[in-house]
């Protein structure tokens, strides 16, 4: 007996939890150059407008389209040319994506993904704008105006008056109004029927938040906090992207009592081509398992300080291959644009790139991407487990077991599985080390300690009762069975894969059984958002990356903001103590004007998270944009990923091909998207 307590001493004593230790630094990291906010955009009217001479020759001149003053607003949005890297553009080319995904359809409001790699960001237009602030000091950091063009808070801060771009339209012509923001907002976020894809919930926007229209172009917005200047980070990318509401409505069981949800939610197939978007290309041709093509918004409501309408580009390529055929084709110059976020292309991808003849360029950024695993804590019903699955659950929710998991990851092992070097970094959880917000002193990490894990197991009652080598439930705990664990992975990411099967096999040696549920990218997210799942691994969202994007998702701030806690089937979400602390933090944080307090929030914030294990955190490391060289305007150290994904970082409507580098890659030259829901584009 002594000896036994002598032993559990020791190695708790061994386990103590440290400071997380210092990452190494990295290779071909970008330097930002850093701009105050209001340098980037403005919106105002110019004197005069031009496009390209196609679309007058062909389109405008022939009737089939108005003047282009009258297709812009009032006041485009005008981007100013001191904030491009390469100045004004010309017209022409395509950029030619390469994707894993596939298209469900075009309904984002309801849950549809469009494939992923960038196509929503195309298409879809948001009422702030988050993604180039990356390129703003921190202590200038608000949202820039997009579809909302400018903002006012009442005298007590719990009302938000947004005033909409006036005149802006939807492709097709029809006017873009407040109408389509109510229907977003009533129709698909606060509808408990729909969900809308990127996880918009009302909660997103603050506990008891509402939005009304006051006329066709101002809406209000009231919370119950006041000047919660956080929320306008959630109006940005991916969580306040309106649909066109004159053709969602047609399928929406409210305004068509003939439909279903889930018929309104598939109602817009991948083969409805030319649906209406306010972003800068719109979808003409879908082949499957091929390509889609988008081609330019003749109503785009952009241009440049030159009265050029944007976008420069003329077409979008996404051809539908694998997520790492993207590296590979960008790297041979058969692609155009890839976001290196698989560690295991980083080494050939430099070698490549270092080639004078390389069609690529190629630049790191900060450690950005990380992987946490995430332990379903819900005990009240969310997924409807079974008895196996409710006693997974009830572990997970025992700190001593969380911790006994994250003590037998060896994380320096996790990371040379997947790129040697001095790539990775041991990630204990919670925020990432590239944000301003991440405090290393704050940090909780719990050593490698395989013996300290199965001690902690002990502790709680978990033994290997039947000598297989896997600990078993206690007797009168789903019969005593081995207790096996169903881990969620990503099935069309060979990182996801490979840090599955990591896990899998290092909690084999603690004594835990792990099976795999690999599934494809949509029926994954299905299934997570569904609450189905034990464990499950995922990539980090931007409320790690940047704390202010999506911040009410840190915690379980709602019944449905967390993505390891949600509601159960009575509407609530049992906390555990920690968990009320966090979400305690969190509405400080959201709440808060004050920029010190903000910072020392955080740090409150990682140190709870991290010691109480709120997720598990596998590895980091940064990620790499490749884009090819006969492009310009691309920002320097652009990130892959922090308020949202390289894609949108870049600002695509303003970067061009000078005419002597342009290729004969347009599918569709010289014809624009046709009518909603007929095939292909016109000429």
């Amino acid at each position: 007996m002594l000896l036994g307590v002598s032993a559990f001493a020791v190695t708790s004593w061994a386990s103590e939890p440290t400071i997380v230790p210092e990452a190494q630094p990295f290779p071909g990291q970008g330097k930002i150059t850093y701009v105050p906010r209001n340098s980037i955009e403005e919106f105002k009217a110019l004197p005069k407008y031009s496009e390209p001479e196609w679309v007058t020759k062909n389109f405008v001149d022939t009737g089939k389209l108005p003047p282009l003053a009258e297709r812009l607003p009032k006041e485009p949005l005008v981007f100013k040319t001191a904030n491009m890297p390469d100045g004004v553009g010309v017209y022409g080319d395509t950029l030619r994506h390469v994707i894993g995904g596939r298209p469900e359809g075009w309904n984002y409001s309801a849950g549809q993904t469009q494939g992923w790699g960038g196509i929503d960001i195309a298409m879809s237009e948001c009422l702030t704008r988050t993604a180039p602030l990356f390129q703003v000091e921190a202590t200038d950091v608000e949202p820039l105006p997009n579809l909302a063009k400018s903002w006012d808070w009442s005298a007590d801060g719990h009302k938000l008056t947004m005033h909409l771009v006036e005149g802006a339209k939807w492709s097709d012509g029809v006017d873009f109004t407040s109408d389509d923001l109510m229907f977003y907002w009533d129709d698909n976020v606060v509808d408990p029927n729909v969900s809308p894809l990127n996880g918009a919930t009302q909660e997103t926007f603050g506990e008891g938040t509402t939005l009304k229209a006051i006329d066709k172009y101002t809406v209000e917005w009231t919370f119950k906090e006041a000047f919660p200047r956080q929320y306008l980070f959630a109006m940005a990318y991916g969580t306040f992207c309106p649909g066109p509401a004159h053709i969602l409505k047609t399928k929406h069981p409210k305004y068509n009592k003939d439909v279903t949800y889930d018929q309104y939610k598939n109602g817009f197939p991948a083969e409805y081509m030319n649906i209406p978007v306010m972003g800068a290309w719109v979808p003409v041709s879908y082949r499957p398992d091929d390509i889609i093509v988008l081609r330019r918004n003749p109503f785009y409501w952009k241009v440049d300080e030159n009265g050029q309408q944007l976008p420069y580009l003329n077409e979008m390529h996404y051809k539908l291959s694998t997520w790492a055929d993207r590296d590979v084709q960008a790297i041979a110059g058969s692609g155009d644009f890839s976001n290196l976020e698989q560690p295991e292309n980083f080494v050939e991808s430099l070698k490549r790139a270092a080639q004078e003849t390389a069609p690529a360029r190629l630049a790191f950024g900060a450690r950005l991407i990380g992987y946490n695993l995430r332990m379903n804590l819900s005990a009240n019903g969310w997924g409807e487990p079974d008895q196996r699955g409710q006693a997974v659950r009830e572990l997970n929710r025992n700190t001593d077991f969380r911790k006994a998991v994250t003590m037998a990851l060896d994380r320096k092992k996790i990371g040379d599985s997947l790129v040697k070097g001095p790539f990775t970094a041991i990630y204990p959880g919670g925020l990432s080390s590239g944000t301003s917000f991440y405090d290393r002193q704050s940090t909780v990490y719990y050593p490698f300690d395989i013996d300290g894990g199965k001690a902690l197991l002990e502790k709680i009652g978990l033994k290997d009762s039947d000598n297989n080598g896997f600990v078993n439930f206690p007797a009168d705990t789903a019969g005593g069975q081995d207790v096996q664990v169903v881990l969620l992975a990503n099935s069309d990411y060979g990182t996801d894969k490979n840090l599955a099967e990591g896990v899998i096999g290092q909690m084999e040696q603690l004594g835990i059984k792990v099976t795999l549920n690999s599934l494809d990218g949509v029926k994954k997210d299905n299934a997570h958002y569904a609450g189905q799942f034990d464990w499950t691994i995922r990539r980090n969202d931007p409320e790690l990356t940047s704390v202010v994007q999506n911040t009410t998702q840190l915690a379980a701030t709602g019944p449905r903001t967390s993505w390891h806690h949600r509601a159960g089937k009575d509407g609530t979400v049992d906390l555990l103590p920690y968990e009320t602390e966090l979400v305690g933090i969190v509405n400080k944080f959201i709440g808060s004007q004050d920029n010190g307090e903000r910072s020392e929030l955080m740090k409150q914030y990682q140190k709870i998270a991290t010691e109480n294990v709120d997720t598990v955190g596998l590895t980091e490391y940064p990620g790499a944009l490749i884009i090819n060289k006969r492009f310009s305007n691309v920002p320097v150290g652009a990130p892959i990923f922090m308020f949202n994904w390289a894609e949108d970082t870049v600002i695509r409507e303003r970067m061009f091909v000078a005419a002597d580098k342009q290729g004969d890659f347009e599918l569709f030259p010289q014809q624009l998207p046709g009518k909603p829901g007929e095939a292909g584009p016109i000429n």
